[in-house]
């Protein structure tokens, strides 16, 4: 009888260390667009299991949810999104809905905006109601900079810690790891983007201002403040007035949008041209993916230069 207790008794210890092995690694991480995707891989253990929302070629702006993608939420033990300015699809679902209490949101509050000594960009007086909401008057665009990457990680970080059976020295481990790796990457980009400093930019939409700031960039103008709608005749022609008077001007287009109806206003003028995608969809999904994102931003960027841009 001895020996029979003995055999249960390490049988229940082995099933329980495999349970605890495995709780973490059967955890299901959702976000809500590609690039905190790249934020949380990362960060998290290489077993954890991680679905986006937002798919290939769609934009925030204007995603319908469908059957499958809540059947994500409802599976999901955590779920990350920038918050109601930027994803305001998912506003009623995450804010004061069934999936709230799982919800995670990456936009600094008013006062940790405010620490990062972060200006807020001023728009032409032209403006529009953007396709996000701005009611709080802050970009929402956060996951271009980054240093805003890097605080965003670290809510992650603390995020899947309360996870049951989370193993917190490996999180710390990738922390560490990644605020490494884009600290060089931003030393290494700042460096390769000197060149630049006397080109003019002009983005498409405001995606493109965090990024910009952070390095120093000099933007002009702004197509469109709503990617949804086509700006004001007073917007447009205060943009080309700003394109024909720039130096070596360049437009940042973004691959979710009509080429089309930027083409057809810069028309007669002198402007380059070079592509840049917001949401990283031909970035491979990996824990070196935000460092390779933000090498394809600045990559898009040194194609302003004259000797390699797109007329």
């Amino acid at each position: 009888m001895r020996r029979f207790n003995t055999a249960i008794l390490v049988f229940l210890g082995i099933s329980t260390l495999m349970h605890t092995d495995n709780t973490f690694a059967a955890g299901s991480v959702l976000t809500s667009i590609k690039p905190l995707e790249l934020l949380v891989r990362a960060v998290a253990p290489d077993d954890m299991h991680i679905d986006t929302l937002v798919t290939p070629g769609a934009s925030p702006h204007n995603y319908a949810m469908t059957p499958s993608k809540r059947r994500l939420l409802q599976s999901a033990d955590v779920i990350f999104w920038v918050g109601p300015d930027m994803e305001t699809f998912l506003n009623r679902l995450l804010t004061a809905g069934e999936f709230a209490e799982r919800s995670v949101t990456l936009m600094p509050s008013e006062s940790a905006a405010e620490h990062t000594g972060k200006p807020d960009h001023d728009h032409h007086p032209d403006d529009q109601d953007h396709g996000h909401d701005h009611s709080s008057g802050k970009d929402p665009h956060i996951w271009v900079d980054p240093q805003m990457a890097i605080t965003m990680a670290g809510s992650i970080r603390d995020s899947l810690a309360k996870l049951e059976g989370a193993d917190i020295p490996a999180l710390d481990r990738n922390l560490e790891t990644f605020r490494r790796a884009i600290t060089q990457k931003e030393k290494q980009i700042r460096e390769q983007l000197k060149p630049l400093q006397n080109t003019d930019l002009f983005a498409y939409h405001t995606a493109f201002i965090r990024f910009a700031e952070h390095y120093n960039l000099n933007v002009e103008g702004v197509l469109t403040l709503n990617p949804a709608l086509s700006p004001g005749a007073r917007h447009i022609a205060a943009i080309q007035q700003s394109l024909r008077h720039a130096n070596h001007p360049c437009l940042l287009t973004e691959p979710q949008f009509n080429r089309q109806w930027w083409r057809s206003i810069t028309e007669g003028l002198d402007v380059k041209f070079s592509s840049w995608d917001p949401l990283a969809t031909e970035i491979e999904a990996s824990a070196n993916g935000y460092a390779a994102f933000q090498q394809s931003i600045a990559a898009a960027v040194l194609r302003c230069l004259p000797e390699n841009t797109e007329h």
